[in-house]
Order: C-alpha cells, then structure tokens, then sequence
C-alpha cells in the first residue's frame, strides 16, 4: 500500500502502520518511568537531607551523617537511580516527539540530557563527604570543627545547584510543552501545565540567583513545577491519539530526502 503526498513523494505507508503500536507502548512506557522516578526524587533530595541535615551547625549535621551513614549512603543511590531513569527518558522521549519537529525534539532532549549530566556529577559532593568524614588518616591535618565545616560546606554546594541544573529542566520543560501542545496526539492540557512548571523552575533558579534573600518566595514558586506530572499521568492512563500520531509521522517522513541511487 503507498501513500501519494501532495509533493508526489511516495511514502510506504505500512511501517507508519506497524510503528504506531511501539509508539503506544512508549508513550505509556515514558509516563511510568516520569512516576517512578516522581518515588525516587523526593526521598534523595529533600528526605535524607531534611533528616540529617542542621542548617549552619556543622557538627550536628556530622553527627547526622556519621550515625545515619546508611540513610545518607541511600540518598546517593536513590539520586543516582533517578539520573539512570533520567537518561531513558531524554531518549523515550525525543521518540515520541520527533514526528512533531526533530529540531524541538532534540532541543528538549539535550537541554534535559545537561540537567541529566549535572545532577550526575552533583553526587560527586556527597561522596566527598563522606570520604571527610571517613575517618581517614590523612585527614589528621585537619581540625575535627575544619573537617566538619568542608562536609557542610559540600552539601550546600549540593544543594546549590539544583539552582544550576534547574534552568537547563526549565528549558526542557519550555520546549516540550510547546511540541506537547501542538502535537495533535497529545492533550494540549499537559502541553500548558510544562510551561507553567518552566516558568517556575526558571523563576526559582533565576530569582535565587539574583535575589537569594528573598529565596523563600522563590522556593515557594517552584514548588509549583509540580503540575508537570500532568504528562507522565496522561501518557501512562491515555497514551497517545494513534491517528493523530501516523498522520504527523507521515508528514514527517514526507520532509526526510528521498534516497539517492
């Protein structure tokens, strides 16, 4: 069976066919992966350090740490669970948006990959810490309060920069809402609710940067990014509009170069 399009390009119509049932699948899939992750989040970046962290006192925050080792070693892995997730997703992901605009898709997908990056390396400050506070012989050229200062000090450089890898997520939200929203295949409703979650994570990132006496009011803002588990929920329940998605992937495959020889 071919398909005539309107630039007397002929396009096989039956792969289109045979993909849509693997672009379900992967919609649905993308949806379970953005909740499971949803688990793992909180846990690694607010629980552990709300549990043993002590705001400026850096040897109660040692104490923590040192008597909650396995809690705090937990935290790491759970972080790290969610970058693994993470880098599934920026691929799922820019499948299932490609037949919008493949420019978009792979914008979305890099800006999202460098947050992935960031927060990878950012788990880095954590087993510094814990190698400060291993005990180790040659830290004995440090006093105990100087050891215990250089911990604190690690975990608000971690806790810093989510300010970092939260503008690249505010653009991966941006830029997905919008191929969301004009997709066809996807409800518009998820499309709006990711830019609204960019415009938090953008304000909450930016507004600290710039005015981090007024951080409260910020954190208060991006609290608000909660709105985009709008998308993983309709993937996971809806999925995708199938008849939608085949008429955008063939437009897609319409615009690719036809094959030379």
């Amino acid at each position: 069976m071919i398909i005539m399009t309107n630039t007397t390009k002929q396009i096989p119509a039956t792969p289109i066919r045979l993909m849509s049932h693997t672009i379900q699948r992967t919609a649905r899939l993308v949806g379970l992966l953005i909740l499971i992750m949803a688990v793992f989040a909180p846990f690694g970046m607010i629980y552990v350090p709300a549990t043993l962290v002590v705001p400026g006192d850096a040897a109660t925050t040692a104490h923590n740490i040192m008597a909650s080792e396995g809690l705090f070693r937990l935290g790491i892995a759970s972080d790290a669970v969610v970058v693994l997730l993470e880098l599934m997703i920026v691929v799922l992901l820019y499948v299932l948006l490609k037949p919008v605009s493949t420019t978009l898709a792979l914008i979305a997908a890099f800006s999202r990959l460098a947050m992935t990056i960031i927060q990878g390396v950012n788990l880095l400050t954590h087993l510094v810490v814990l190698l400060l506070l291993s005990g180790a012989g040659y830290l004995t050229v440090f006093a105990p309060d100087q050891v215990h200062a250089l911990g604190l000090l690690f975990l608000n450089a971690h806790a810093e920069v989510v300010l970092i890898w939260g503008l690249f997520f505010g653009l991966h939200l941006l830029v997905l809402g919008c191929v969301v929203y004009t997709s066809g295949y996807i409800s518009r409703i998820p499309g709006v609710l990711l830019i609204v979650a960019s415009l938090c994570y953008l304000t909450q990132s930016f507004g600290n940067i710039l005015l981090p006496e007024h951080k409260g009011l910020f954190t208060a803002i991006g609290a608000l990014s909660v709105v985009e588990i709008a998308l993983p929920v309709w993937l996971l329940i809806k999925g995708v509009n199938l008849e939608q998605w085949e008429k955008r992937a063939l437009e897609a495959a319409s615009r690719e170069p036809m094959p030379q020889g």
